[in-house]
């Protein structure tokens, strides 16, 4: 695999998302671009718009949220709160996309490194299938694919 590798996403439980991607990059620099809020800027909207805010209390009990203007024009905000924080290795949140405020998911992204890659585990865990469902055909997986892309160009700028 590359830096610029796809991200694997399955499905191995009913509620349950889960993301996998390798990036070419240590992963204490992966980390930083996705805990620090200049980083996050430069990465979290993908090709799909521009962040406009992101506000991040990173400690357990901590509030998050990121917001953008997607193309062409609309506003995206997702929010949450850290649950448990382990510099360098996980990060535990929930995550609320305020378009569907109901549908409360915790995501639990892991990283692990090996020969100066690092590999991204995100688990998204949902309240139910349907939440789950209607996350995936949300067009989430794009989203991600070009955000998790923009990550690891953003990380391997830190060298």
């Amino acid at each position: 695999m590359t830096g610029t590798s796809a991200a694997t996403v399955t499905l191995p439980g009913d509620t349950q998302i889960l993301i996998t991607r390798v990036f070419d990059a240590p992963r204490r620099l992966v980390y930083r671009t996705l805990t620090e809020p200049d980083l996050i800027r430069r990465w979290w909207s993908g090709d799909r718009g521009e962040v406009t805010s992101v506000e991040s209390d990173l400690r357990p009990g901590g509030q998050w949220r990121y917001v953008m203007t997607a193309n062409p024009g609309f506003e995206v905000a997702f929010r949450g709160e850290f649950i448990e924080i382990v510099a360098d290795e996980r990060i535990v949140r929930t995550e609320i996309f305020e378009g569907m405020p109901d549908a409360v998911a915790t995501s639990t992204t892991t990283l692990t490194e090996a020969d100066g890659r690092t590999t991204l585990t995100i688990l998204v865990q949902h309240t139910s299938k349907e939440h789950r469902d209607m996350h995936l055909n949300s067009g989430m997986e794009g989203g991600m694919q070009t955000s998790l892309a923009k990550l690891g160009e953003v990380a391997n700028s830190l060298r």
